[in-house]
Protein backbone atom coordinates (compact mmCIF):
# COMPACT_ATOMS: atom_id res chain seq x y z
CA UNK A 1 0.00 0.00 0.00
CA UNK A 2 1.22 3.47 -0.80
CA UNK A 3 1.77 6.23 1.70
CA UNK A 4 -1.33 8.27 2.45
CA UNK A 5 0.51 11.55 2.78
CA UNK A 6 -0.20 13.87 -0.13
CA UNK A 7 1.37 16.94 -1.61
CA UNK A 8 1.18 18.53 -5.06
CA UNK A 9 4.67 17.13 -5.73
CA UNK A 10 3.19 13.60 -5.50
CA UNK A 11 1.40 14.15 -8.82
CA UNK A 12 3.20 13.95 -12.14
CA UNK A 13 0.95 16.18 -14.20
CA UNK A 14 2.72 15.23 -17.41
CA UNK A 15 1.54 11.62 -17.24
CA UNK A 16 -2.19 11.03 -17.79
CA UNK A 17 -4.13 9.33 -15.02
CA UNK A 18 -7.04 6.99 -15.68
CA UNK A 19 -8.97 8.61 -12.81
CA UNK A 20 -8.40 12.12 -14.16
CA UNK A 21 -9.21 11.09 -17.75
CA UNK A 22 -12.49 9.62 -16.49
CA UNK A 23 -13.13 12.87 -14.63
CA UNK A 24 -12.66 14.79 -17.90
CA UNK A 25 -15.09 12.55 -19.79
CA UNK A 26 -17.67 13.13 -17.05
CA UNK A 27 -17.31 16.90 -17.37
CA UNK A 28 -15.20 17.43 -14.26
CA UNK A 29 -12.36 19.90 -13.82
CA UNK A 30 -9.93 17.86 -11.69
CA UNK A 31 -7.67 17.03 -14.63
CA UNK A 32 -4.58 18.37 -16.36
CA UNK A 33 -3.60 19.14 -19.94
CA UNK A 34 -1.93 15.74 -20.31
CA UNK A 35 -5.21 14.05 -19.33
CA UNK A 36 -7.22 16.17 -21.75
CA UNK A 37 -4.77 15.57 -24.60
CA UNK A 38 -4.92 11.81 -24.04
CA UNK A 39 -8.72 11.90 -23.99
CA UNK A 40 -8.84 13.82 -27.26
CA UNK A 41 -6.48 11.34 -28.91
CA UNK A 42 -8.60 8.46 -27.65
CA UNK A 43 -11.78 10.06 -28.95
CA UNK A 44 -10.28 10.35 -32.43
CA UNK A 45 -10.02 6.56 -32.65
CA UNK A 46 -12.87 5.51 -30.34
CA UNK A 47 -15.43 8.36 -30.47
CA UNK A 48 -17.98 6.60 -28.26
CA UNK A 49 -15.70 6.82 -25.21
CA UNK A 50 -17.33 9.87 -23.57
CA UNK A 51 -20.84 8.42 -23.89
CA UNK A 52 -19.53 5.12 -22.56
CA UNK A 53 -18.08 6.84 -19.48
CA UNK A 54 -21.37 8.62 -18.77
CA UNK A 55 -23.40 5.43 -19.18
CA UNK A 56 -20.98 3.59 -16.92
CA UNK A 57 -21.44 6.19 -14.19
CA UNK A 58 -25.21 5.85 -14.44
CA UNK A 59 -24.84 2.07 -14.14
CA UNK A 60 -22.88 2.53 -10.90
CA UNK A 61 -25.60 4.75 -9.49
CA UNK A 62 -28.39 2.30 -10.47
CA UNK A 63 -26.50 -0.64 -8.99
CA UNK A 64 -25.91 1.08 -5.66
CA UNK A 65 -29.52 2.21 -5.44
CA UNK A 66 -30.79 -1.25 -6.35
CA UNK A 67 -28.59 -2.99 -3.79
CA UNK A 68 -29.59 -0.51 -1.09
CA UNK A 69 -33.33 -0.47 -1.81
CA UNK A 70 -34.06 -4.01 -3.00
CA UNK A 71 -31.46 -6.01 -1.07
CA UNK A 72 -30.86 -3.95 2.04
CA UNK A 73 -27.13 -3.47 1.54
CA UNK A 74 -25.69 -0.82 3.84
CA UNK A 75 -21.94 -1.39 3.36
CA UNK A 76 -19.96 -0.68 0.19
CA UNK A 77 -16.28 -0.92 -0.77
CA UNK A 78 -15.59 0.89 -4.04
CA UNK A 79 -12.33 -0.37 -5.58
CA UNK A 80 -10.69 2.08 -7.99
CA UNK A 81 -13.28 4.70 -7.13
CA UNK A 82 -11.79 7.61 -9.09
CA UNK A 83 -12.35 11.27 -8.38
CA UNK A 84 -15.52 12.45 -6.63
CA UNK A 85 -18.26 13.63 -8.97
CA UNK A 86 -22.04 13.98 -8.71
CA UNK A 87 -24.11 11.22 -7.08
CA UNK A 88 -21.18 9.30 -5.66
CA UNK A 89 -21.68 5.91 -4.01
CA UNK A 90 -22.07 7.35 -0.52
CA UNK A 91 -24.59 9.94 -1.69
CA UNK A 92 -26.75 7.34 -3.43
CA UNK A 93 -26.53 4.84 -0.55
CA UNK A 94 -27.02 7.40 2.22
CA UNK A 95 -30.03 8.88 0.43
CA UNK A 96 -31.63 5.46 1.02
CA UNK A 97 -30.31 5.08 4.56
CA UNK A 98 -28.09 7.74 6.20
CA UNK A 99 -26.42 4.98 8.23
CA UNK A 100 -24.91 3.41 5.09
CA UNK A 101 -21.13 3.10 5.17
CA UNK A 102 -18.75 3.46 2.22
CA UNK A 103 -15.01 2.96 1.77
CA UNK A 104 -13.48 4.36 -1.40
CA UNK A 105 -10.18 2.87 -2.60
CA UNK A 106 -7.87 4.42 -5.18
CA UNK A 107 -4.11 4.64 -5.73
CA UNK A 108 -4.13 8.13 -7.28
CA UNK A 109 -2.98 10.67 -4.63
CA UNK A 110 -5.25 13.38 -6.02
CA UNK A 111 -8.26 11.13 -5.33
CA UNK A 112 -7.19 10.89 -1.70
CA UNK A 113 -6.86 14.66 -1.38
CA UNK A 114 -10.11 15.59 -3.09
CA UNK A 115 -12.06 12.74 -1.53
CA UNK A 116 -11.02 13.54 2.01
CA UNK A 117 -11.82 17.22 1.52
CA UNK A 118 -15.31 16.24 0.34
CA UNK A 119 -15.91 13.77 3.15
CA UNK A 120 -14.26 15.45 6.12
CA UNK A 121 -17.63 15.90 7.85
CA UNK A 122 -19.05 12.49 6.90
CA UNK A 123 -17.94 9.97 9.49
CA UNK A 124 -19.67 7.07 7.73
CA UNK A 125 -17.48 7.37 4.63
CA UNK A 126 -13.71 7.13 4.11
CA UNK A 127 -11.19 7.36 1.28
CA UNK A 128 -8.04 5.26 1.46
CA UNK A 129 -5.06 5.32 -0.87
CA UNK A 130 -4.23 1.76 -1.84
CA UNK A 131 -3.70 -0.45 -4.84
CA UNK A 132 -6.98 -2.29 -5.44
CA UNK A 133 -4.99 -5.52 -5.85
CA UNK A 134 -3.88 -5.27 -2.21
CA UNK A 135 -6.88 -7.05 -0.71
CA UNK A 136 -5.17 -7.70 2.63
CA UNK A 137 -4.15 -4.07 2.98
CA UNK A 138 -7.60 -2.80 2.07
CA UNK A 139 -9.54 -5.15 4.31
CA UNK A 140 -7.30 -4.56 7.34
CA UNK A 141 -6.94 -0.80 6.88
CA UNK A 142 -7.99 1.09 10.00
CA UNK A 143 -10.66 3.03 8.13
CA UNK A 144 -12.09 -0.14 6.60
CA UNK A 145 -12.25 -1.93 9.94
CA UNK A 146 -13.79 1.19 11.52
CA UNK A 147 -16.62 1.31 9.01
CA UNK A 148 -17.19 -2.19 7.64
CA UNK A 149 -18.55 -5.13 9.62
CA UNK A 150 -17.43 -8.14 7.60
CA UNK A 151 -19.79 -10.45 9.47
CA UNK A 152 -22.60 -8.72 7.58
CA UNK A 153 -23.24 -8.40 3.81
CA UNK A 154 -21.05 -5.99 1.85
CA UNK A 155 -21.17 -4.84 -1.77
CA UNK A 156 -17.68 -4.89 -3.30
CA UNK A 157 -17.55 -2.71 -6.42
CA UNK A 158 -15.11 -3.08 -9.31
CA UNK A 159 -16.76 -0.72 -11.77
CA UNK A 160 -14.80 0.08 -14.93
CA UNK A 161 -11.46 -0.79 -13.32
CA UNK A 162 -10.60 -4.39 -14.21
CA UNK A 163 -9.13 -3.28 -17.55
CA UNK A 164 -6.48 -1.47 -15.48
CA UNK A 165 -5.22 -4.81 -14.14
CA UNK A 166 -2.73 -6.70 -16.36
CA UNK A 167 -3.13 -10.41 -17.00
CA UNK A 168 -0.09 -11.29 -14.91
CA UNK A 169 -1.86 -9.89 -11.85
CA UNK A 170 -4.79 -12.29 -12.38
CA UNK A 171 -7.91 -10.07 -12.36
CA UNK A 172 -10.20 -13.10 -11.95
CA UNK A 173 -8.13 -14.16 -8.95
CA UNK A 174 -8.60 -10.71 -7.41
CA UNK A 175 -12.38 -11.10 -7.62
CA UNK A 176 -12.15 -14.56 -6.02
CA UNK A 177 -9.98 -13.28 -3.16
CA UNK A 178 -12.47 -10.56 -2.36
CA UNK A 179 -15.44 -12.93 -2.63
CA UNK A 180 -13.80 -15.34 -0.17
CA UNK A 181 -13.63 -12.60 2.48
CA UNK A 182 -17.26 -11.50 2.25
CA UNK A 183 -20.20 -12.77 4.27
CA UNK A 184 -23.05 -14.73 2.64
CA UNK A 185 -25.56 -12.35 1.13
CA UNK A 186 -22.83 -10.01 -0.09
CA UNK A 187 -22.58 -8.77 -3.67
CA UNK A 188 -19.86 -8.29 -6.26
CA UNK A 189 -20.31 -5.67 -8.97
CA UNK A 190 -17.81 -6.10 -11.81
CA UNK A 191 -17.60 -4.59 -15.27
CA UNK A 192 -14.83 -3.65 -17.66
CA UNK A 193 -14.14 -2.44 -21.18
CA UNK A 194 -14.50 -5.11 -23.85
CA UNK A 195 -14.51 -5.22 -27.64
CA UNK A 196 -15.05 -7.94 -30.21
CA UNK A 197 -12.81 -6.04 -32.61
CA UNK A 198 -9.16 -7.03 -32.33
CA UNK A 199 -7.92 -3.73 -33.77
CA UNK A 200 -9.82 -1.73 -31.13
CA UNK A 201 -8.54 -3.94 -28.31
CA UNK A 202 -4.97 -3.55 -29.51
CA UNK A 203 -5.14 0.21 -30.15
CA UNK A 204 -6.70 1.14 -26.81
CA UNK A 205 -4.56 -1.28 -24.81
CA UNK A 206 -1.33 -0.04 -26.42
CA UNK A 207 -2.35 3.63 -26.30
CA UNK A 208 -3.41 3.60 -22.65
CA UNK A 209 -0.39 1.58 -21.51
CA UNK A 210 1.95 4.08 -23.15
CA UNK A 211 -0.02 7.18 -22.13
CA UNK A 212 -0.30 6.20 -18.44
CA UNK A 213 3.25 4.94 -18.04
CA UNK A 214 2.16 1.32 -17.74
CA UNK A 215 -0.78 1.84 -15.36
CA UNK A 216 -3.06 -0.22 -17.53
CA UNK A 217 -4.09 -3.79 -18.19
CA UNK A 218 -6.02 -4.81 -21.28
CA UNK A 219 -9.28 -4.32 -23.13
CA UNK A 220 -10.73 -7.83 -23.06
CA UNK A 221 -13.48 -9.93 -24.63
CA UNK A 222 -16.81 -10.81 -23.06
CA UNK A 223 -15.90 -14.45 -22.41
CA UNK A 224 -12.90 -13.32 -20.34
CA UNK A 225 -15.09 -11.14 -18.11
CA UNK A 226 -17.48 -14.07 -17.69
CA UNK A 227 -14.63 -15.90 -15.93
CA UNK A 228 -14.71 -13.32 -13.14
CA UNK A 229 -18.17 -14.65 -12.21
CA UNK A 230 -17.43 -18.39 -12.26
CA UNK A 231 -19.42 -20.15 -9.56
CA UNK A 232 -21.40 -17.06 -8.58
CA UNK A 233 -25.14 -16.38 -8.75
CA UNK A 234 -25.58 -13.62 -11.30
CA UNK A 235 -28.55 -11.31 -10.86
CA UNK A 236 -30.93 -10.66 -13.73
CA UNK A 237 -30.52 -9.52 -16.46
CA UNK A 238 -27.17 -11.33 -16.39
CA UNK A 239 -23.93 -10.05 -17.84
CA UNK A 240 -24.74 -7.25 -20.26
CA UNK A 241 -23.64 -3.95 -21.75
CA UNK A 242 -24.10 -1.83 -18.65
CA UNK A 243 -26.52 0.77 -20.02
CA UNK A 244 -29.03 -2.08 -20.39
CA UNK A 245 -28.67 -3.29 -16.77
CA UNK A 246 -32.05 -2.54 -15.14
CA UNK A 247 -32.57 0.86 -16.82
CA UNK A 248 -34.68 3.35 -14.90
CA UNK A 249 -37.24 3.51 -17.72
CA UNK A 250 -37.70 2.85 -21.43
CA UNK A 251 -36.31 6.28 -22.25
CA UNK A 252 -33.02 5.78 -20.41
CA UNK A 253 -30.01 6.26 -22.74
CA UNK A 254 -28.33 3.13 -24.08
CA UNK A 255 -24.96 2.69 -25.72
CA UNK A 256 -25.46 3.39 -29.43
CA UNK A 257 -22.10 2.26 -30.77
CA UNK A 258 -20.24 -1.01 -30.44
CA UNK A 259 -16.56 -0.11 -31.00
CA UNK A 260 -16.13 -1.09 -27.39
CA UNK A 261 -18.54 -1.38 -24.50
CA UNK A 262 -18.57 -1.59 -20.72
CA UNK A 263 -19.71 -5.14 -19.94
CA UNK A 264 -20.47 -6.95 -16.71
CA UNK A 265 -23.06 -7.34 -14.01
CA UNK A 266 -23.84 -8.13 -10.39
CA UNK A 267 -23.41 -11.40 -8.48
CA UNK A 268 -24.72 -12.48 -5.09
CA UNK A 269 -22.65 -14.65 -2.76
CA UNK A 270 -24.44 -17.60 -1.22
Amino acid sequence: MQSESWSPDAIDTKIPSVARMYDFFLGGDDNYQSDRDACEQLLQQVPSTKVLAINNRRFLQRVVRTLAVDYGIRQFIDHGSGLPTQDNVHQVAQAVDPASRVVYVDNDPIVLAHGRALLEENDRTAVIQADMRDTDGIFTHEETTRLIDFSRPVAALFVSVMHCIPDEDDPAGLVRRVAERLAPGSFLVVCQLVSDRAEIRKFVTDFMAEATGGHWGRVREEHEVTEYFNGLEILEPGLVEVSTWRPDNDLAPVQQTDEWIEWGGVARLG
